[in-house]
């Protein structure tokens, strides 16, 4: 069986996920590429994988479905990111009895758009309305937990800050190393405001964001990888920031789970922002941890899923 898959020819053959089609043999090299195939426990987990259109974007999506799920996780996977390197959250939640729902987001991954681009973080958020739209076509059973990385932390944030009193999110909201600040933003914020106009976007720099001693070398031969920052991303990510740090008080209580080795983002201040914009969130530290913490060593990996199933209702 061939290991390799054209991200969008695979894109282009698919429907959406109502239509419970089966896997192509595309579709399975992809899931065996990123150890998706077989999840749960003697893998009797259902999987699909479909399509949807939001914001002028054609969104990869996906879905696990154990065999009585009890509830549902909706996954908002981290710039760079996409959904084939979330397989430890989406085991965890399995086990836990979760249909898991996800989908790339645009310019990540299969879905279409830019790499890694976007103009206004605002489309994230017609994102993530599609994709509970989809959960609610599906039938997906309640309640809908959402749990974010990182940038998808972000949106999940901006999601409970700006959308909470009608949200769907009757469950727990999870944040993993969220976003609210990158480190040394103040730079990189006087960088952009000088270069805009000449540079277009520069060479993204790998960097050692979990202990996991593999999950680098993975990340650096992973063919869905972006390779470029471009400019445009984080002029969006200015208007967010000021956007988040302006918005009104939540009265949602997420679970937030950090490591004080994340030299990604700028963790002292997020939270203090966090614990200001939320009804006393709970916080689980984690000293050793660094910033990708859906792929760090499992003995850290145990620690904050322990915290998380504790809370999970």
């Amino acid at each position: 069986m061939s290991n390799t898959f054209d991200p969008d020819h695979l894109r282009a053959g698919l429907q959406p996920l109502s239509a419970k089609l089966a896997l192509t043999e595309e579709a399975l090299a992809y899931q065996r590429f990123y150890s998706l195939a077989g999840l749960g426990r003697e893998g009797r987990v259902s999987s699909r994988l479909g399509r949807f259109e939001a914001g002028g974007y054609e969104i990869v999506t996906q879905l696990w479905t154990p065999e009585s799920p009890v509830a549902t996780l909706i996954l908002v996977h981290g710039f760079y990111d996409h959904m084939g390197l979330y397989r430890h959250v989406i085991e965890w939640a399995l086990e836990l009895g979760f249909a898991v729902i996800a989908c790339d987001l645009p310019g990540h991954g299969l879905s279409s758009g830019t790499r890694a681009s976007i103009t206004d973080f605002s489309e994230y958020q017609v994102v993530l309305d599609r994709l509970f739209a989809e959960a609610e076509i599906l039938q997906l059973p309640k309640p809908w937990h959402l749990c974010g990385q990182s940038t998808g932390g972000a949106i999940v944030i901006d999601h409970l800050l700006n959308h909470g009193d009608d949200s769907p999110i009757q469950g727990q909201s999870i944040l993993l190393a969220p976003l609210v600040r990158p480190r040394g933003w103040t730079w990189s914020k006087v960088s952009y405001y000088l270069l805009r106009a000449f540079v277009k976007g520069i060479d993204r720099r790998f960097s050692e964001n979990s202990n996991a001693p593999a999950f680098l070398p993975f990340l650096m031969a992973d063919p869905l990888q972006p390779r470029r920052l471009p400019t445009v991303w984080v002029g969006a990510l200015a208007k967010w920031i000021e956007r988040i740090e302006n918005a009104p008080h939540s009265k949602r209580s997420p679970l937030i789970v950090q490591g004080e080795s994340d030299m990604t983002v700028d963790w002292s201040h997020n939270l203090a922002v966090l614990n200001e914009k939320f009804d006393h969130p709970q916080i689980f530290m984690l000293h050793e941890a660094r910033h990708h913490l859906a792929n760090e060593l499992p003995e850290l990996r145990a620690q904050f899923f322990g915290f998380l199933s504790q809370r999970m209702r």
